[in-house]
């Protein structure tokens, strides 16, 4: 059965004349006559039965539906240029991968490790994209990512990679190095929250036997980098995982307001649509970070 797929040079057209609000100004830009620019699109809403522009005497505009469409085919075209370009680059070898991660996490374990994988693979490329939520990957054009969270998601596949160890971390200028925090001391300091866990320090108390009053109550942030800086300008105390903040621990601008390390239930994984499972790029990626994971995993029994 044919596709119902207009013709590209009027998906072009369309999306040139959206962008400006002008088919003069589209036709400069494709090189072609303002009359081509008016074919294309008079061919295009006659092959959609939609109307996309209004004309008047003071020139064109979108209409509701030209709108939401120009979004949606801007988007596509995009992505057709970046895979023609990306082929033409790499002359048919090699492979790229879109990867959606958790954005602290992109920055500050994996993108360091990222040239290793560069060295063994030299013709993969890895697109990382910042997610904080699960979506629906039909949705979306990632072929995989890695999240936080308790289990992977529903119709996905997923590789284990590491649990999280949560500390309590501070600027040196809040409390001194060394100073040993008991209940009550707890109460004297503001607890920066991580929006998306509201019970991280509820539970992390509970893992020392504690209870402190308000531990839900303090500024909230949404990203782990976002609780770094904070506590590194003294805002107060965060709650963060060890491997994300290796580099401020080592450079003191961090310190730990606490001895105690917290193995939560959330767990970071590579995650992936069923049908993505034997994609060589994501095989590789895979495998590679697979074995970059081991050294932050708790011995077997321990977990």
């Amino acid at each position: 059965m044919r596709r119902k797929i207009p013709s590209t040079a009027a998906l072009s057209a369309f999306e040139a004349a959206a962008r400006h609000q002008s088919f003069t100004k589209a036709a400069d830009e494709l090189a072609v006559t303002q009359s081509a620019v008016c074919r294309q699109i008079g061919t295009l809403e006659e092959f959609l039965g939609i109307k996309l522009f209004r004309r008047d005497r003071r020139g064109v505009s979108l209409t509701e539906a030209g709108v939401i469409y120009s979004r949606k085919v801007a988007s596509h075209l995009d992505e057709v240029e970046r895979d023609t370009l990306e082929l033409m680059a790499k002359g048919g070898h090699g492979g790229s991968l879109e990867l959606a991660v958790v954005p602290t996490f992109a920055t500050k374990w994996l993108l360091p490790r990222i040239p290793d994988f560069i060295e063994k693979y030299p013709n993969m490329t890895v697109n990382l994209t910042g997610r904080t939520r699960p979506f629906l990957f039909d949705d979306t054009e990632f072929d995989a990512a890695i999240h936080a969270g308790t289990a992977i998601w529903p119709g996905t596949e997923g590789t284990f990679l590491m649990r999280e160890r949560l500390i309590a971390v501070c600027s040196p200028k809040l409390i001194a190095p060394r100073l040993r925090l008991v209940t009550a001391d707890w109460r004297r300091y503001p607890l920066l929250q991580q929006s998306t866990r509201p019970y991280a320090w509820r539970d992390w108390f509970a893992s020392r036997n504690m209870q402190v009053e308000g531990d839900m109550a303090g500024p909230r942030f949404e990203l782990f980098s976002m609780l770094a800086e904070a506590a590194i300008h003294g805002i107060g105390i965060a709650l963060i995982p060890r491997l994300l903040i290796e580099d401020e621990l080592q450079r003191g601008v961090l310190i730990q307001a606490a001895a105690h390390e917290h193995l939560s239930n959330q767990a970071y994984y590579l995650i992936y649509p069923e049908p993505k499972a034997d994609n060589a790029a994501l095989k590789a990626f895979r495998d590679w970070i697979t074995a970059q994971a081991q050294q932050y995993r708790t011995p077997m029994g321990l977990e």
